[in-house]
C-alpha cells in the first residue's frame, strides 16, 4: 500500500475522510451540534493553522479507486503534531482517519507504522496518543506511566499511550502538552 506525505491538493479530500471516519462517533458525542461536523475536522482545521504542524507527518494512503470515489481519491490520512513533555520536544499522533469505504484493509495500520517509521527517522524520541490499547498496542504503544509520562487528562487512564524510540537519552518525564488547537477544539 502506498503512503506519502499530503500535498496541498489533498486538504479537501482529507477533510472528507475525516468528516466520514467520525460522523458516526460525532452523532453520539454531540447529538446537538449545528453543523453536524465532526470535531476532528474543525481540530485539522485549526492545526494546520498552528505552529505545532508538521508537514512531514501528515500521510495520506491514496486509494486504488478514481478520484471521485468516497474520499475523493483518499483512503485515509494520519498526522502527529509538535507537542511537548516539559521544554522537550514529541509528537502527539492523530487524529487518524479512514474513510468507511476502506475500513478493514489495512489502510490505519500502513498509516501508523508510516508515520511511526518517519518519525524515528526524524529522530523524534516518543509519540503520545489518545485511543485503545488493544489496537495501539501492536505499533508499540504502551501506557504513557510506564515511561512517567502524565496525560493532559487523568481520566483518560491507559488510552492514553506513548511509543518510545530507541536513543541514547531516556525519553522524558512529566506532563504530556499536545499542542494548542486541541485544547481549544470542544468534544476530543
Amino acid at each position: 500500500m502506498l503512503i506519502r506525505r499530503e500535498n496541498p491538493g489533498d486538504v479537501e479530500a482529507v477533510r472528507a475522510v475525516a468528516a466520514a471516519a467520525f460522523a458516526p462517533y460525532e452523532a453520539a458525542r454531540n447529538p446537538d451540534r449545528p453543523d453536524g461536523l465532526p470535531v476532528e475536522v474543525t481540530l485539522l482545521d485549526e492545526l494546520r493553522a498552528d505552529p505545532g504542524w508538521l508537514p512531514e507527518l501528515s500521510l495520506v494512503a491514496p486509494a486504488p479507486a478514481p478520484a471521485n470515489a468516497p474520499g475523493g481519491g483518499i483512503a485515509g490520512h494520519v498526522v502527529c503534531t509538535r507537542a511537548h513533555i516539559g521544554s522537550v520536544p514529541v509528537l502527539g499522533l492523530g487524529p487518524l482517519a479512514v474513510h468507511p469505504a476502506h475500513h478493514r484493509r489495512g489502510v490505519g495500520s500502513a498509516l501508523v507504522h508510516a508515520v511511526l517509521g518517519a518519525a524515528e527517522a526524524l529522530g523524534e524520541p516518543l509519540v503520545a496518543l489518545l485511543g485503545d490499547p488493544a489496537y495501539y498496542s501492536r505499533f508499540g504503544f504502551e501506557h504513557s506511566e510506564t515511561y512517567g509520562v502524565t496525560a493532559p487528562d487523568p481520566k483518560w487512564g491507559t488510552y492514553f499511550q506513548v511509543r518510545v524510540f530507541e536513543r541514547p537519552v531516556p525519553p522524558p518525564r512529566g506532563p504530556f502538552v499536545y499542542a494548542k488547537p486541541f485544547s481549544r477544539v470542544d468534544g476530543g
